[in-house]
């Protein structure tokens, strides 16, 4: 990626960002950078239809079981699903799970639930930010993809999801580690081959050639 290109996905992703704090914090990219991080999305199209479909539902169904004693920030990637926020106590943490479980789709359920009191609005913003900063940083990797990774970032927390190659996977761990506020790295992956990597890499050249 060059260097003009850089700031002009920073600021996109800055401002998604930003606009997502009164929606639960939805880590997604809008606007003209959406097209590029779709194509370079490495599940398939009915697994992308189906982690937004599982989202939706887990989000109707979850302030049944919470009220407004509970916070609860819902993500799918292949359909794990990945929980977090903050709930009243142990019962409400377990019962959550089991109604995100029960959901058609769901193959495994990552529960990083906090036993806490919603978090403040400032700590919510903070996390935005520092979900914007691991963004950027993997934008600057030169080894790695950063549209294949999902960022979300919890009470300093930060939780990468993607399909990657064990190398990629550490590697954006420890860009996320080096992000000034950042308290934790947790990886949440599913982890592909380097021959399957490749076969990424070299599926844009296949179509522009067959284009041709």
């Amino acid at each position: 990626m060059n260097k003009a290109t850089r700031p002009l996905l920073t600021v996109a992703l800055a401002a998604t960002l930003a606009s997502s704090l009164t929606a639960c914090f939805p880590l997604v990219v809008a606007g003209t950078a959406s097209g590029t991080l779709a194509a370079a999305d490495r599940r398939t199209f009915g697994a992308q239809t189906e982690d937004k479909a599982i989202v939706v539902k887990a989000e109707v169904k979850i302030p049944n079981v919470t009220g407004n004693a509970g916070h609860v920030n819902v993500n799918a990637f292949n359909r794990k699903v990945l929980l977090t926020g903050e709930v009243r106590d142990e019962e409400m943490k377990a019962a959550v799970e089991r109604e995100v479980k029960g959901i058609e789709g769901v193959i495994g359920i990552v529960n990083e639930l906090e036993i806490a009191g919603p978090a403040s609005y400032t700590s919510r913003s903070n996390d935005v930010l520092i979900t914007t900063k691991v963004k950027a940083s993997l934008v600057d990797a030169k080894d790695i993809s950063a549209n294949s990774f999902k960022v979300i970032t919890e009470r300093g927390n930060v939780y990468l999801m993607g399909r990657v190659t064990q190398r990629e996977g550490n590697q954006a761990a420890e860009i996320a580690r080096g992000v000034s506020g950042v308290y934790k790295v947790v990886k949440v992956y599913e982890y592909i081959s380097e021959e399957e990597w490749k076969s990424y890499q070299n599926a844009p050249a296949a179509s522009q050639q067959a284009q041709g």
